[in-house]
């Protein structure tokens, strides 16, 4: 049976909330994108990303702009040939990989409504127990440390901590926190490549002994080859992210030596599908996975832990992005928290779609 395209609605689906600081800046919105692709067969697909211009490069603008060429591509093809279509997206432009995961996502999520089943069975998963880390944004170590205090009360086992500003008080943030929180809480950091190499060797160096789970990209991308240099010095574990986009990047950072872990994010792969390879190849080097974000709602997050449970390599879950100050949820159904342990019914497909009074509000474009 053919399910083809029959047009595709686009939407302006900015989240306000709270200002939250990283290395590369500040951000008061979620500025995402939201995506229905109809077909004849009486179901849609429903797709989101978050651009996050400081590490992307793509802004909200952006993405609707490729948005309504990447409808155009589409309509009147074929909607189960996952492929082709994403294919299609690769030849019309390189990179844009933020809004091409949204329209990955619709994909899957029409092929698994079509199959009758979750995504994640689509996929040949199984529901496992996935546990997030809280993130800890950039401020002073004495806020950071207040911060910390309050997400353990709150029941938080795993933060992850924002550094990359200065590497002598990043030194200091970790230091207030681990006095603040005790030995029991696993600590992960990420400094967003804020770090010169030297910077990065005294941090790892001096943070090391606060016992680090591991830092998410130290460095900037262009210090890649300066990377297995660092592991050999660094005490703590070396996670590879802006650094790996998809799975020719995994390779290559993997048989360089240069990292010990790989976070994934599908707005870096540009979806499921290339977030797939990645996520073999790493297996195949015994190199651990962690499902990161940007600013995504539950209805992307949703999607991410259908993707997690068909993963079995992706061991850390860095997927607060709906908990870190969304001020409105304008999800439907979807990823459930209990805690910081995240649920999803069997609803078929992704089993999240936006609620049409926000939709209302936003602006629409149809292709």
């Amino acid at each position: 049976m053919c399910v083809t395209i029959t047009s595709i609605d686009i939407y302006r689906f900015s989240i306000p909330m709270e200002p939250f600081t990283i290395a590369t800046g500040t951000m008061d919105h979620a500025k995402n994108v939201f995506i229905r692709v109809h077909t004849d067969a009486g179901l849609y697909g429903v797709g989101e990303c978050s651009a996050f211009p400081m590490i992307v490069g793509e802004t909200q603008d952006t993405c609707l702009v490729m948005a309504k060429d990447f409808a155009k591509l589409w309509k009147g093809k074929g909607a189960l040939d996952i492929e082709a279509r994403l294919q299609e997206l690769h030849s019309f432009t390189a990179g844009n990989t933020t809004i091409k995961s949204a329209f990955d996502m619709a994909l899957y999520d029409i092929a698994a409504k079509h199959a009758g089943l979750p995504l994640y069975k689509f996929l040949g998963g199984e529901k496992r127990e996935i546990e997030s880390d809280i993130t800890i944004g950039i401020s002073s170590p004495e806020n950071m440390a207040k911060q910390a205090i309050v997400f353990k009360n709150n029941g938080a086992k795993i933060l992850k901590v924002k550094l990359g500003k200065n590497a002598q008080t990043d030194t200091e943030r970790i230091n207030a926190i681990r006095q603040a929180v005790g030995p029991d809480l696993k600590i992960r950091v990420d400094a967003n490549q804020g770090w010169a190499f030297d910077e990065a060797v005294f941090a790892l160096q001096t943070i090391a002994k606060h016992d680090i789970e591991f830092c998410e990209q130290p460095m900037r991308t262009w210090y890649d080859d300066k990377l297995p240099e660092l592991m050999q010095l660094s005490p703590v574990k070396i996670m590879a992210d802006e650094s790996v986009y998809n799975h020719h990047d995994a390779r290559r950072q993997i048989e360089s030596g240069s990292c010990d872990h790989i976070n994934i994010k599908m707005a870096k792969a540009g979806g499921i599908h290339e977030a797939k390879k990645i996520h073999d190849v790493a297996a195949a080097h015994s190199i651990p996975c962690m499902m990161g974000g940007m600013l995504e709602s539950r209805i992307a997050l949703s999607s991410k832990l259908h993707f997690v449970y068909a993963s079995p390599n992706i061991k850390f879950y860095d997927m607060d992005t709906c908990m870190l100050g969304h001020l409105q949820d304008p999800c439907l159904g979807g990823v459930t928290y209990d805690g910081y342990k995240l649920n999803i019914s069997d609803a078929v497909g992704i089993g999240a779609d936006a609620d049409e009074g926000f939709l209302e509000r936003c602006e629409k474009i149809t292709v």
